[in-house]
């Protein structure tokens, strides 16, 4: 299957003051990224909170610049790109913000915040657009009618659709979803998720989906990438990390998730994580997560492991499985 995207090397560091006496450093955010995303498919990226993951997905759509790396989509780098090119590039990438309260400008109309991209990028009279802003609706599960009404007057679940519906519009092939359904109820995240892999088989849209719940991550990912501080230390298929996670930060997620079956869960051994994670603004030496690993040894201070293949399409970047 071909790809549609390919990120090498992704870097993001953000300057930081350390005080009037001391020299400025960089807080190294994504540090070195590498994945790749076919036509058609989900790939999911979580980690805890504060490893990079948003961060990775602000490059990919150039809301903010790289520091290095290249982001190739439909082979063409991103990264490379001006703000002009960029333009060219947008309507075939879009983006799902986590807050659907924070995302939708409340002085618009529902009508006017689905159609804006289509004023911005297309060049449309007013009836073709309003028929295009109807039909982005519909595909959410939502009435037409609404165009004409306010962000205010609609659930947090309503919101995320409308959000959906704007980044559909333009018909991309890919979706960048950042944690969209973080933010609603258990009860609606799943109608979210079940809309979401509803409209892929439909469309054909692929989606980078972001999250930090591996529950809600193995329901809609074909494969899942595991993140942390800034790396990324497994990817695999989505059915085999969960059954067979190779690196023991993926352990000790998988761990935490919870069974619903009772004597199951009564059985199963839970990883608590001790120890103090680095911080992201200095240098770190050997591999990031020693520091809190149960199975660290001599070797994880000395050298950073990198993300190696250990078994078909399931790649590790921790020694314990390098023979």
């Amino acid at each position: 299957m071909s790809a549609l995207l390919e990120v090498e090397g992704l870097r993001m560091h953000f300057p930081v003051r350390r005080g009037l006496f001391r020299p400025p450093g960089l807080v190294r955010a994504v540090d070195g990224v590498d994945f790749r995303l076919a036509q058609g498919e989900t790939l999911g990226l979580v980690g805890e909170s504060g490893c990079g993951k948003t961060t990775v997905a602000r490059c990919i759509v150039r809301l903010y610049d790289p520091t290095a790396g290249s982001i190739l989509f439909q082979g063409v780098d991103l990264a490379a790109l001006s703000r002009k090119g960029m333009l060219a590039v947008r309507p075939h990438l879009q983006m799902i913000f986590q807050d659907p309260y924070a995302s939708l400008n409340p002085r618009m109309t529902v009508g006017s915040i689905v159609g804006e991209p289509l004023e911005i990028h297309g060049k449309l009279g007013r009836g073709e657009l309003d028929e295009k802003v109807s039909h982005a609706l519909e595909l959410v599960g939502l009435d037409p009618r609404y165009k004409l009404r306010y962000p205010h007057e609609f659930s947090g679940g309503q919101r995320q659709r409308i959000g959906l519906a704007r980044a559909l519009v333009l018909d991309p092939e890919l979706i960048v979803c950042d944690e969209p359904v973080s933010a609603l109820d258990v009860s609606i995240q799943a109608q979210v998720i079940n809309l979401l892999m509803d409209l892929q088989r439909r469309l054909g849209v692929a989606y980078l989906f972001i999250a930090h719940d591996l529950s809600v991550v193995r329901h809609i990912s074909r494969r899942v990438a595991v993140m942390y501080l800034g790396r990324i230390v497994e990817t695999a298929p989505s059915h085999r990390l969960y059954t067979e996670p190779l690196h023991p930060y993926t352990e000790a997620l998988l761990s935490a998730v919870p069974i619903p079956d009772p004597d199951i869960e009564s059985r199963r051994q839970r990883i608590v994580l001790t120890g103090d994670v680095p911080s992201p603004d200095q240098e770190i030496r050997g591999c990031p997560f020693r520091t809190r690993c149960p199975k660290a040894f001599d070797r994880c201070a000395e050298e950073a492991p990198v993300l190696k293949e250990h078994r078909p399409g399931h790649a590790a970047a921790c020694f314990l499985h390098e023979k």
